[in-house]
């Protein structure tokens, strides 16, 4: 018994350190579900730009989203054939002027990502810059800038973007998702406050202090790389909401305008077709419910493997018996003591 333990201290002093990225990836791995829903996400990206292509590139479907067809193929309908699987000439119909609506909802799909992606990165910027002063200098500097974020809030969402979106619409979807951005951040902004005004009381905060750094080394080198894991997930799930939001507008007229396509546009163009021509609405409808519900899942999954404490409870780890992974030890403490060096 007594030879054994010098090599279990070796083995403890010797073995090393997993780093928080790790930590999360693993858990992560872990959620099928999560793994699922970025294939989908990613999956379905790649049909968007590979079939129409992006800007002078040129994608493998002959048709575009602009272009009408001389010719309406089987009175409009898709032509779409599960068994034997075939895709025919146009597999998602043609709409009342003959453009091809398998292209037209890829361009929608694309625009939805671009929408997605500007508006999340703009308000996850905003959010994280206010928050972080906010929440580190307290005081007169903390309650200007929240009642600025609650004038904000009680605004409902759908007014602002419609106000927004009538006038960036127009100009394109780039200056849209940038404008719906810089008016989404909120949230963010209140959830990092919340970190900051934890996180600055931490030791390493203090230990920064006294060794001379400044406010702005401490806020970016030191605070915030501890607050990623809370950023990251609510960028994740507004990142749902924002897709939700560039098709709401648009489904109202002031989003994305004709001749550019969204899919919001093409729900609230053919609303009146709906009972003689269905697949006009349910096509642009599917990928809208796939594409947020994707996003939302992979959300929830991301904040799961961030959070050990969130863990479902598993059964097999039961039966193994109380010995953690070493991966599920100290998830919290892991945080600090990579990020939270000086």
């Amino acid at each position: 018994m007594t030879d054994s333990l010098p090599s279990l201290v070796d083995e403890v002093v010797t073995e090393k350190p997993v780093s928080q990225g790790r930590l999360v990836l693993r858990r992560f791995l872990r959620q099928r579900a999560g793994l699922i829903a970025l294939i989908v996400l990613v999956l379905v990206l790649i049909l968007a730009v590979s079939s129409i292509g992006v800007g002078p590139i040129k994608g493998w479907w002959p048709y575009n989203y602009y272009t009408p067809s001389p010719k309406i193929v089987n009175n409009g309908a898709p032509t779409l054939q599960w068994w034997p699987f075939s895709l025919g000439q146009h597999p998602f119909g043609q709409d009342r002027i003959g453009r091809d609506y398998f292209a037209m909802v890829m361009r929608g799909i694309q625009n939805s990502f671009v929408a997605m992606i500007l508006i999340t990165t703009f308000a996850v910027v905003t959010g994280v810059v206010v928050g972080a002063i906010a929440g580190y200098y307290r005081g007169w500097v903390d309650s200007v800038l929240m009642r600025i974020t609650d004038v904000f809030i009680v605004i409902p969402a759908i007014v602002i973007a419609a106000v927004v979106g009538n006038w960036a619409g127009a100009i394109g979807v780039w200056v849209l998702g940038i404008m719906l951005g810089f008016f989404s951040w909120m949230v963010i902004a209140r959830l990092t406050r919340g970190e900051f005004l934890s996180l600055r009381e931490r030791e390493f905060v203090e230990a920064a202090r006294v060794a001379g750094a400044s406010d702005a080394r401490i806020i970016f080198k030191h605070i915030l790389p501890n607050a990623t894991g809370v950023i990251i997930v609510s960028g994740s799930l507004l990142a749902a909401s924002a897709i939700l939001l560039e098709a709401a507008i648009s489904l109202l007229g002031y989003g994305i305008r004709s001749p550019d396509v969204s899919l919001g546009l093409l729900i609230g163009a053919n609303q009146s077709a709906f009972t003689v021509r269905p697949w006009l609405f349910w096509w642009p409808a599917l990928f809208i419910v796939t594409l947020a519900l994707s996003v939302n899942i992979f959300g929830d999954v991301l904040r799961q493997a961030f959070d050990p404490r969130s863990r479902r409870f598993s059964t097999r780890r039961v039966k193994d018996g109380p010995d953690q992974q070493p991966e599920d030890v100290g998830g919290g403490a892991a945080t600090e003591a990579t990020f939270g060096g000086i």
